[in-house]
């Protein structure tokens, strides 16, 4: 009983020491990943142009090594520890002296807290992992949308392959209701689209919500998908009232749907059966 103490505890220390770690490289995908896709599409436009392409140079997740923005020196291993160098460098580049985003620490951070909760709730074991996994990958797209309004092929079909591959074992719910739950969980944001844009002319989201929502389906079974749009709905409305009660948030603004999805996801990742429940005493 003893050495089962320790060792949760053990893991209490290095779950979130992981999350930091992960978190730092969640900020280099965030950065790096929509750049990549904007080169991408440069370099076939170019070459459906028979033009040359501007900057054919590596660039990748690991090349080149991480830089400052502003001064473009290439940072110092000492320069990159979560958090801690943040800290100790007092907000500032340590070669030209220029504000560091706050973004950067409080991503590790999230992911940290992210990370302990996970271990929370799952305790050791696959589920764990599993919901790790989706976590990080779910806030890394929540802050790529925001920046961006862009939710990549390349972060939610891997989560919906993935979700669709767990439940093969049923480490969430069945093979069939996952399924189920990827096509309904597409098709319904799929309908709605459509419809919005026949009625209004107008693109209400993107097909990235599709998919994300199809991966939430493809993770917790077609159960899910009522629970997580009315969480996504309610998240999203407050968010957008909150913003135009700051004046944040003008007509030339889109608010994107991305965040609000990934946070009703996670939300019934760590409390859908309670999620459930609450929905069917307030329905009745």
């Amino acid at each position: 009983m003893t050495q089962l103490l320790d060792n949760t505890a053990l893991l209490y220390i290095v779950i979130p020491l992981l999350g930091l770690l992960v978190g730092s490289f969640l900020n280099v995908v965030i950065h790096r990943l929509p750049l990549m896709m904007q080169r991408e599409w440069q370099r076939e436009c170019a070459g459906l142009n028979n033009q040359p392409v501007a900057d054919d140079a590596p660039f990748n997740l690991c090349v080149p090594r991480s830089r400052c923005p502003h001064c473009q020196h290439a940072l110092a291993a000492r320069d990159n520890i979560p958090v801690l160098s943040w800290l100790w460098l007092k907000g500032r580049c340590r070669y030209c002296n220029t504000p560091i985003a706050r973004r950067y620490p409080l991503v590790e951070l999230a992911s940290a807290l992210i990370a302990a909760l996970a271990l929370w709730r799952f305790g050791p074991g696959s589920q764990l992992l599993a919901a790790l996994v989706f976590s990080w990958l779910l806030l890394c797209m929540t802050l790529i949308d925001l920046d961006h309004l862009l939710l990549p092929d390349d972060l939610t079909l891997p989560l919906l392959w993935l979700g669709l591959l767990l439940n093969v074992g049923e480490l969430f719910v069945s093979l069939p209701s996952a399924v189920i739950g990827a096509a309904a969980g597409y098709g319904i944001l799929w309908s709605l689209y459509w419809l919005f844009k026949l009625a209004t002319g107008k693109e209400g989201m993107g097909y990235g919500d599709f998919k994300l929502l199809a991966a939430i389906g493809a993770w917790f079974g077609w159960q899910s998908l009522l629970p997580v749009l009315l969480l996504a709905s309610f998240t999203g409305a407050a968010l957008g009232l909150g913003l135009m009660a700051l004046r944040r948030l003008g007509e030339d603004r889109v608010l994107p749907f991305g965040p609000a999805l990934a946070l009703g996801g996670w939300c019934y990742l760590m409390w859908g059966t309670e999620v459930v429940n609450l929905y069917w005493r307030l329905a009745l």
